[in-house]
């Protein structure tokens, strides 16, 4: 079958097996397609016996957005990251909040074609200090990802991920070789949560953080707080005791406020119930934790762990003030913070 334009091209992680089938080696899913077919996202199509992704560059989503969005808070904060995304998704969640992109397969006839090198042109152009790719699962965009990184870190850009973490061993090693810099993993909660609403495995995501952290990955962990899902005081011990396991003590972990939205319409998450999660985290002995879609909130600011003081004042997606020393070091104590990449000029 002839290619329809830029956006088909043969995807780089797959194994062909008998009668034409293949086994695709993206995502951890690694669907068996037969010829004709697509796989369980709908981005890639096996073609008489070889696997071609359909969305090579079919950007659905692009925006310059400030990277506390994402969230990261200890990965150049107070930056800007040109961001992109494409359609579809390797998970089911009936509460996404990108649902208009992500829930609709991709359509190569239709497709809005931008090259690697003039997405990182326009990176430069807009101001931005690094790429991200985001929106719907970018996995998916794997291939393009993978040119993406390796020429905006020649062009002295930061590279990162916001994902659900179901990539492949192979696939995450192949990202960080590439160039990205840091990954922001969506942790939906427990083992049931995930069989039941993500027809997916979380001891895949956890291994994903320990590999990203090994890879020497920037890691930060978010869980979007739902009512009835993983809001009860087990489950959140348990994530933040996984956090602390597999990532380490001063891994940001984030608890976002959900809102209704796509199939799920159970009440938005009450306040008090991500500060009772902050305050369980860190008994748990984690560090750095906040909590999200809170604009303004206190604990949505940097503190030092040892001293108490205020460090980053936040309001929203925006830094109001930086009082971390240029060696990223408490001005109060002395006590070494984690933050990567270059300080806002307001410190």
């Amino acid at each position: 079958m002839a290619q329809e334009g830029p956006t088909v091209r043969e995807a780089r992680f797959y194994e062909r097996l008998r009668a034409d089938k293949v086994r695709c080696l993206a995502c951890e899913r690694r669907c068996v397609i037969v010829p004709g077919q697509r796989g369980f996202c709908g981005t890639r199509e096996n073609r008489g016996g070889r696997l071609y992704t359909l969305v090579y560059g079919d950007i659905s989503s692009l925006s310059a957005n400030p990277i506390e969005k994402k969230p990261f808070f200890h990965f150049w904060p107070g930056s800007v990251a040109l961001t992109a995304g494409t359609w579809s998704c390797n998970f089911t969640c009936p509460w996404c909040q990108n649902w208009e992109i992500s829930k609709f397969k991709p359509d190569p006839g239709r497709a809005h074609y931008i090259s690697p090198e003039r997405f990182v042109r326009m990176a430069r152009s807009y101001g931005c200090q690094g790429t991200s790719i985001s929106f719907n699962e970018p996995t998916l965009l794997l291939e393009w990802s993978l040119d993406v990184f390796r020429l905006a870190r020649r062009e002295g850009l930061y590279n990162n991920y916001v994902s659900n973490g179901y990539m492949t061993e192979q696939a995450l090693r192949a990202l960080a070789e590439a160039g990205m810099d840091a990954i922001k993993f969506d942790m939906k909660g427990g083992p049931g949560a995930y069989e039941r609403y993500c027809s997916a495995r979380v001891d895949v995501v956890w291994r994903n953080i320990r590999l990203a952290r090994q890879l020497g990955l920037h890691v930060e962990v978010v869980t979007l707080i739902i009512p009835g899902v993983n809001d009860d005081e087990e489950t959140i011990r348990w994530i933040a005791q996984n956090v602390l396991e597999n990532a380490g003590e001063d891994t940001p972990l984030h608890f976002t406020r959900y809102y209704p939205a796509y199939r799920f319409h159970a009440p938005p998450t009450p306040v008090e119930t991500l500060e009772w999660a902050h305050k369980l985290a860190r008994e748990e002995g984690l560090n750095f934790v906040y909590i999200g879609n809170v604009p303004g909130h206190p604990l949505e600011d940097t503190y030092c762990p040892d001293c108490g003081r205020l460090l980053i004042k936040r309001f929203g997606f925006s830094v109001l003030r930086c009082e971390l020393t240029p060696d990223r070091r408490c001005p109060g104590c002395g006590r070494e913070i984690p933050v990567v990449g270059e300080l806002p000029v307001i410190c």
